[in-house]
């Protein structure tokens, strides 16, 4: 079975059915629970960070914040997202039910204990999740005999060793950079954020806005995807600032001739589809600022932000939406509700990066408009979608 968008087109509507239906489908749960760690986690940094109270916990600080906006929602998102398309692509079911339930309470259980005083017990439930994560698409793709997406399931095994790696760093049982681990976890989500935007963004612009023809080029593809692999390799290796520079440059050309061929400037009417290719923009923007970065010509964290805040903030609030009305019967059209929040993210990456690259006196005012920002845009998201998550589907179909 060919690989397809993990929405679908509206059929037509059969009655609709009642009850509570979270557990039914694994975007449910994790997009629910993504939206609302965005607003609190988000919430409770720039706080901290403010100085409005201290922290004394295993992880609190840069890197709590660094660590659960990779391990935690990023991760979270791609498991809802993952665990909907391949049930797609495979035609076989993924976690539902009770192990929905009990793969979401992992994830939670990580996200309580790094503010614990029990580091391993984090360590332990990170891991878990990431296990039971990869298993719930390991099962399906393998029955199919899905051999194009087997890669998924490394990348997530992948994911959860490298938050095992940063956790033993943290607790100095390995002689490894906390920091190094967290940068690479940037570059693997980079890496799957690629993948996944270069299936999807052109497919739903081509069937989102009439007219368009984005158009793919082979050696683009592939440069691109390349790039972020080499990146992966240089902050993994440690290799000099020089390589660093030279392979970020080269990838962020390959991503804007990439996003290019995908015409974003016919998608100014549809906010569903201009939404991933505003936020897909500030990927070849986070790789052109790595490579001043690697010099210290522009803070690290200017050039991380750009793709934390932008690319994946943007993208995944707009596959979120995207892919929840597809599976809940609903009209592929955005509301005013989600417009706003879409441009909300928008806002939060430009005064996130570009305010403390003007003016840096305004560094900590650029961290608290960014994050009022960004928290009004999840919590736009988190109430309005609670009800369409938690319900059965609009046209009365299962998942």
């Amino acid at each position: 079975m060919p690989d397809r968008a993990p929405d679908s087109p509206t059929p037509a509507r059969r009655p609709a059915r009642r009850g509570f239906a979270l557990w039914n489908l694994g975007f449910r749960p994790f997009y629910l629970l993504a939206g609302t760690f965005a607003v609190i986690t988000i919430a409770f940094w720039v706080a901290q960070f403010a100085g409005a109270f201290g922290a004394h916990t295993y992880l609190a600080g840069p890197a709590w914040h660094a660590h659960e906006m990779i391990f935690g929602y990023a991760f979270a998102v791609i498991t809802g997202f993952l665990f909907t398309a391949v049930r797609n692509w495979t035609g076989e079911p993924t976690p539902s039910g009770a192990k929905l339930a009990a793969i979401a309470g992992l994830w939670l259980a990580g996200r309580i204990l790094v503010v614990a005083p029990w580091p391993a017990l984090a360590a332990i439930a990170d891991c878990a999740f990431a296990v039971a994560a990869a298993t719930g698409i390991a099962v399906p793709l393998i029955a199919s005999r899905n051999r194009r997406n087997y890669f998924f399931i490394g990348l997530l095994l992948a994911l959860g060793a490298l938050n095992v790696t940063f956790h033993l760093a943290m607790a100095q049982s390995i002689e490894l950079p906390a920091g190094r681990t967290l940068q690479v976890g940037l570059d693997l989500i980079l890496f799957i954020i690629a993948v996944m935007g270069g299936r999807v963004i052109p497919m739903f612009t081509a069937n989102g806005v009439p007219g368009t023809q984005p158009r793919r080029s082979l050696w683009i593809e592939r440069s691109a995807l390349a790039g972020v692999l080499a990146l992966i390799a240089c902050d993994l290796f440690g290799l000099p600032s020089i390589a660093v520079a030279v392979v970020a440059a080269a990838a962020a050309i390959a991503h804007a001739a990439r996003l290019w061929l995908w015409q974003p400037w016919r998608t100014s009417k549809h906010p569903l589809v201009w939404i991933l290719h505003a936020s897909y923009a500030w990927i070849p923007i986070h790789l052109a600022l790595r490579a001043p970065a690697a010099f210290a010509f522009v803070p690290d964290s200017l050039a991380s932000h750009a793709f934390t805040v932008g690319a994946v903030g943007g993208l995944t609030i707009g596959m979120m939406t995207r892919t929840a009305r597809g599976h809940t019967g609903r009209p592929l059209q955005a509301s005013a509700m989600e417009t706003a929040a879409y441009a909300l993210v928008q806002c939060a990456a430009v005064a996130r990066v570009f305010l403390p690259l003007i003016a840096p006196g305004l560094y900590l005012a650029a961290i608290v408009l960014s994050g009022a920002l960004w928290v009004t845009a999840f919590a736009l998201f988190t109430v309005m979608y609670w009800p369409i998550l938690s319900r059965p589907r609009f046209d009365g179909r299962s998942g």
